[in-house]
């Protein structure tokens, strides 16, 4: 892939917006960069369309911010409130249909291995939990069974937000949403150990509270994903809009959440994993 894709149109420039022209002057392309860089470059145009507060704009700020080689990564999204998010990137992304962004993930990235045998390109499949959990269970399993080297990441706001707030398969046993007015009757599904059990080389639950941790487990998913096999991330994004608290008060309720054990933060890591990330770091030195 080339930074030139996202280049503005010339005779354009003076009618773009200055924050969409400092995105593709200043974005994360050809840099080293993390999370600790935030603020030194651009990952996200500030004007997105996601709502104050919004624990899934924030963890997709730090996800970008940690893509190990993001001029060279696809991004495959669905439907969702993260998919209003996408076209304020600059970075190459696919919009698929609701549930089906594994099954695309996976033949982009077989395509990608053919076209360019020689070139590392990564392909990450960034989407909700309706999407991950529900709809598009079935394809993201299969995906795994067939140990397709991809990396997915669920936006975990647990409901389905851009609708309204319907209760997901994510939403926590006993919660009062939308078409839940009783209480959600059943726990949260069990991604992580479907995807440990699955065949995932590696597997992590992590939050935008802790940004590095969360930033290293995208790192390493993605490096697993690269030699091994698939990996998966889940990331809790909760919602203000639908849960009913104020924007300011997202990274409290993360840390309540933590704080109770309702949500924990863990890796599973394959014994493969554990000497490829071993062996990386011994290269470092």
């Amino acid at each position: 892939m080339k930074k030139d894709i996202f280049q503005i149109s010339p005779g354009f420039e003076d009618i773009m917006p200055a924050e969409y022209r400092d995105l593709i002057d200043n974005g994360p392309f050809e840099k080293n960069v993390g999370v600790s860089d935030l603020g030194s470059f651009k990952e996200l145009l500030e004007e997105h369309p996601l709502c104050a507060g919004c624990g899934l704009a924030l963890s997709l700020r730090l996800i970008l911010a940690s893509l190990p080689n993001p001029e060279d990564t696809i991004i495959v999204g669905s439907t969702g409130c993260s998919a209003l998010a996408f076209p304020q990137v600059a970075l190459h992304n696919i919009h698929s249909l609701f549930g089906n962004q594994n099954a695309v993930a996976s033949g982009l990235k077989r395509a990608l291995t053919l076209r360019f045998p020689d070139k590392v390109k990564d392909v990450v499949v960034i989407a909700g939990d309706g999407a991950t959990a529900d709809i598009g269970l079935d394809m993201v399993l299969q995906s795994w069974f067939r140990q397709e080297n991809i990396t997915t990441i669920m936006l975990d706001n647990e409901a389905y937000a851009n609708t309204g707030g319907q209760e997901s398969g994510m939403s926590p046993m006993g919660t009062v949403l939308n078409m839940a007015p009783k209480g959600k009757k059943f726990p949260k599904v069990s991604v992580p150990e479907l995807a440990r059990e699955s065949g995932c080389a590696y597997v992590a639950t992590v939050t935008p509270a802790q940004p590095k941790k969360l930033g290293k487990a995208v790192v390493r998913g993605i490096l697993a994903a690269r030699e091994l096999g698939p990996s998966y991330i889940q990331v809790f994004a909760p919602c203000p809009t639908n849960y009913k608290f104020k924007p300011n008060e997202t990274i409290s309720k993360i840390k309540l959440r933590e704080k109770e054990g309702t949500y924990e933060t863990k890796e599973y890591i394959t014994a493969e994993a554990q000497e490829l990330f071993a062996r990386l770091e011994e290269g470092k030195k």
